[in-house]
């Protein structure tokens, strides 16, 4: 991916009293949420949430309970209006938004149609693999099948070239893996061998499903894990990914054809659906050598087993009943713990505000976002950019030429908030009520199309990775912008009053802007320049020491015992742990000038710095089960909640003060050994 998204809260509150015709009492959450029991030096994670946890435990449709799943709920019920709303207008123009709003909705919601279907939806991607007679017709069908969503054998996209940000490039990265990271395959501990003979389980009964006799699904199911065990051999290891210089090989067509001799990359990209393709960026060489000499090594009958798991992986979740129930056994009851699925309107609102996420964005703008949200969003990030640009010229470790240069680099950040100002034109798109699979791979197809479209034009800056009801936000080191989308705007236990600014500064300015603009100054981010490209602005005096700080969080997060001695990544999770600390700070400085701070106002008997550590607290108030905890540390760049928590402020000393931090309570940490970065 060009960015990483960070599953972060942006909160802004509306003023809704006017609407209300009666007066509520104001219960402040952030008094409720404690558990007061717990010392809050020892565990702010478990003292500051840990009420909201015992009177709310994870559903067992859930991995997790917390902010996230409440503010979650209150936009899929938005969503799930708009859907039905569009799903009843008959009189809907064929084509329109509300045309393909309506009818993906209705066709995911009709079971009985999906259920008679089977696997008919499929019937024409596994006659391709079915005719498949040698190793070019695997290697055509296998590019194939990138266009219709799957993702077999490797990684492919089209996206800003890291060094010549201006332009669109073609990027080829390791991929094919059932099970998403190579220490799947190769971990000896328990949980994580008995998740590897689960997946055998799982591969030979979706071979079944498919259509194959027992003893034949057998055989597959262990064709199929070798042909991945050998790809994830010569796959890197998640914290390997994070360099972008060496993910980063610039070559011809030519040389990436003689690179891997049995690969014709000049006929693969005509399958890939590029033209005048003249050089690619290969991510990790060695795996595509690993795959060039597999396609020899694995007879033609074993890739066309895999690519036929490949597609059904895809597509099972939109299949019948007996294919969606062992989808969800496997990839949520084994590997992340979750026992019941969702509600079927649940999972088909989300699934259609995947897909049609850009058309329900233009409805959801106008009905559901207040005016007034980009401005007063922009604000508090501009607050932020002020007090971050305070810091940089006090920082006693980096020297002025580079000041210089960070300084110009923050001023450039771009502010992409609330909703484009353009949206994309899906009016290609077709949409019937009568097929739910076909309607997901239509604008799977759509989306590729017009990824691949973009090779050969001009970058299109203005373009938002995200849709305005997604409750996300990113850095894009290639653009140097930011994005927050318009409905973080909803603060639970906020409703029908404005949040005081320790609120808004510990959640908007802490973990949102602040963290979002660290990220152009984290491990990653630091290595690209004002315009977005790979490119070193950093004195080699300068470099040495920011790398030394960025090695002291590495190892206090490498201390973190997350579950059943699994500890964090503090190599893979790094540059969000410098994230959030960058977050936190620069939140903090900014709520300083608020007058709130500056006359030491309570609310609800806590001081303002009181809830300032508390609403950062409770802007990762997210309860996770074991299972989902042990999968987040082996595949997500991004620390668990509590340690996005207790991690950040063990190394501030405002923290200490205000909670009373002592040598022997438990998050105390030297003065010496406390990370200060930016």
């Amino acid at each position: 991916m060009k960015f990483i998204p960070k599953l972060s809260i942006v909160l802004f509150a509306i003023l809704l009293a006017s609407c209300s015709k009666k007066e509520t009492a104001f219960v402040d959450p952030l008094l409720t949420n404690r558990d007061t029991t717990v010392n809050p030096a020892d565990d702010f994670f478990q003292y500051a949430n840990g009420g909201w946890f015992k009177r709310n435990p994870i559903p067992a449709t859930e991995r997790s309970n917390g902010i996230f799943r409440m503010i979650q709920d209150t936009i899929d019920k938005q969503i799930k209006n708009i859907c039905e709303e569009a799903a009843k207008d008959d009189d809907a123009l064929k084509g329109s938004n509300k045309q393909k709003i309506g009818d993906f909705y209705a066709s995911g919601m009709d079971s009985l149609a999906i259920n008679k279907a089977g696997i008919k939806p499929l019937k024409q991607e596994l006659a391709r693999i079915n005719s498949v007679i040698d190793v070019q017709g695997v290697l055509a069908t296998m590019a194939y099948m990138h266009t219709v969503g799957a993702h077999p054998g490797f990684g492919f996209y089209v996206g800003q070239d890291d060094k010549n940000s201006s332009k669109n490039a073609l990027f080829f990265s390791q991929g094919g893996l059932g099970l998403g990271q190579r220490d799947y395959y190769f971990n000896t501990d328990e949980p994580t061998v008995k998740i590897r003979n689960e997946y055998v389980k799982h591969l030979q009964k979706m071979m079944e499903l498919s259509g194959e006799k027992a003893e034949v699904a057998s055989k597959s199911a262990n064709v199929i894990m070798k042909i991945e065990t050998d790809l994830a051999k010569a796959s890197r290891k998640i914290e390997a990914l994070r360099d972008p210089l060496k993910n980063y090989n610039k070559m011809s067509v030519a040389q990436f054809s003689a690179l891997t001799p049995n690969i014709p990359w000049d006929k693969m990209l005509v399958s890939l659906r590029v033209k005048n393709a003249d050089s690619v960026i290969v991510g990790q060489p060695e795996f595509y050598k690993a795959l060039n000499v597999m396609l020899q090594s694995y007879s033609v009958e074993d890739w066309k087993t895999y690519l036929k798991w490949d597609l059904v992986n895809t597509y099972a979740g939109y299949l019948d009943k007996s294919f969606e129930e062992q989808n969800f056994y496997f990839y949520s009851t084994v590997m992340s713990g979750v026992k019941e699925q969702r509600p079927r309107w649940k999972r088909i609102v989300e699934q259609t505000n995947s897909s049609l996420g850009e058309l329900i964005g233009q409805v959801y703008v106008e009905e559901y976002l207040p005016k007034g949200s980009k401005e007063k969003l922009l604000e508090i990030g501009n607050n932020v950019r002020d007090v971050y640009a305070e810091h940089i010229k006090k920082l006693d470790w980096m020297s002025e030429a580079t000041k210089k240069k960070a300084l110009y680099k923050l001023s450039k950040v771009v502010m992409k908030v609330g909703y484009p100002d353009k949206w994309k034109d899906m009016s290609s798109v077709i949409i019937e009520r009568n097929s739910y699979c076909k309607n997901v791979i239509s604008v799977n197809q759509w989306y590729y199309n017009d990824m691949a479209s973009k090779y050969g034009k001009p970058v299109d800056r203005t373009e938002w990775g995200m849709f305005p009801q997604t409750y996300n936000a990113y850095y894009n080191p290639s653009n140097n912008e930011i994005c927050v989308p318009a409905c973080n705007i909803i603060v639970p236990g906020f409703e029908g009053r404005m949040p005081d600014d320790a609120v808004l500064y510990g959640i908007i300015g802490g973990s949102t802007f602040g963290h979002e603009i660290t990220h152009g100054f984290d491990d990653q981010g630091s290595q690209y320049d004002d315009k977005g490209n790979l490119k070193n602005w950093w004195t080699a005096e300068d470099l040495k020491k920011f790398n030394a700080k960025t090695k002291l969080i590495v190892q206090q997060f490498n201390k973190y015992n997350v579950v059943d001695n699994k500890f964090v990544n503090g190599d893979a999770t790094q540059g969000e742990n410098i994230a959030d600390l960058g977050g936190v700070v620069m939140g903090y400085e900014a709520f300083k000038k608020t007058k709130q701070f500056k006359n030491n106002e309570k609310i609800s008997g806590l001081t303002p710095n009181q809830r300032y550590f508390l609403s950062y607290a409770y802007a990762w108030m997210v309860n996770t089960n074991k299972e989902a905890l042990a999968q987040q540390v082996m595949t997500d760049v991004h620390s668990p909640a509590k340690f996005r928590i207790i991690g950040p402020l063990s190394n501030l000393k405002e923290f200490y003060e205000t909670f009373n931090v002592k040598p022997n309570n438990k998050m105390f940490v030297p003065e010496n050994e406390r990370v200060v970065i930016w």
